[in-house]
């Protein structure tokens, strides 16, 4: 396929101009020639676009690398230092780079909250976490209530974080049946969460001031890791992509953070 085919599908799928103007990420096609002569026959798809992560891509044949982290966070003021060695890590082999983070969050079917959400068989789910027009979350209701700690085995045993665990700010309800979901970091959704009549919020990371706003609002906290809770968006594009018939290799790089 095509890379501008590929891409333009990707961008339609995801919707990446609805979050032009809301994420910082330069969304879309990041690294790689804009006309449509190049050909993908195998895409690599990694959490993050690093070296690592390009280097692995490159090794496993692909020629087109896919992230939820990319490399150009608002303008690109210079390449030089650790920019450069990024950039060249993907120009010297000639891969290409496309980059979805906000657009990736909200898609709520191949979203990274969606995809938590599923792990937690959440029903009657509704968007969550608003940002502007669009949101970057999903809420739920358990099909039966989650005690705590039955919740923090069940998201220790499925995430990715490295050994690190998850941490849990236990200030909610004993049994847990609302559930808001707002990967990597969403502890700034805090209050929607409460004002959604949630019982948990599962994030991946906090701000230091969280334990004491959950422990005032009375709602419990899951960190699952950033990385850990942002897996689940590239892996259901990977999916999405091999049905369009190219071939796919998902990357895990977990930084336990």
């Amino acid at each position: 396929m095509q890379l501008q085919t590929l891409t333009d599908r990707l961008d339609a799928e995801l919707r990446t101009a609805a979050y032009a103007e809301l994420d910082a990420s330069a969304n879309g096609l990041q690294i790689g020639p804009t006309t449509e002569s190049r050909e993908i026959d195998h895409v690599a798809f990694a959490v993050d676009a690093v070296e690592a992560t390009a280097t692995a891509a490159a090794a496993a044949g692909a020629n087109l690398l896919v992230t939820h982290h990319g490399v150009v966070w608002g303008g690109l003021d210079r390449v030089t230092g650790r920019a450069h060695d990024r950039v060249t890590a993907f120009t010297d082999e000639e891969l290409a780079l496309y980059v979805s983070h906000l657009p990736l969050d909200g898609h709520q079917e191949l979203g990274n909250a969606a995809g938590v959400a599923d792990l937690l068989e959440l029903e009657s789910r509704e968007p969550f976490g608003s940002l502007g027009p669009e949101h970057v979350g999903q809420i739920g209701v358990a099909p039966e209530p989650y005690r705590t700690d039955e919740l923090a085995g069940l998201l220790g045993r499925a995430l990715d974080h490295g050994g690190e665990g998850v941490q849990v700010l236990d200030f909610g309800p004993a049994e847990i049946e609302r559930i808001a979901v707002l990967t990597g970091s969403g502890s700034d959704w805090l209050d929607e969460a409460v004002a959604a009549d949630a019982d948990a919020l599962v994030t991946g990371e906090a701000k230091g001031k969280l334990y004491h706003e959950a422990r005032e609002a009375g709602i419990t906290v899951f960190l699952g890791g950033h990385y850990a809770t942002e897996t689940f968006g590239v892996a259901a594009l990977a999916d999405l992509v091999a049905d369009w018939g190219v071939e796919t290799t998902v990357i895990d790089h977990p930084t336990g953070l």
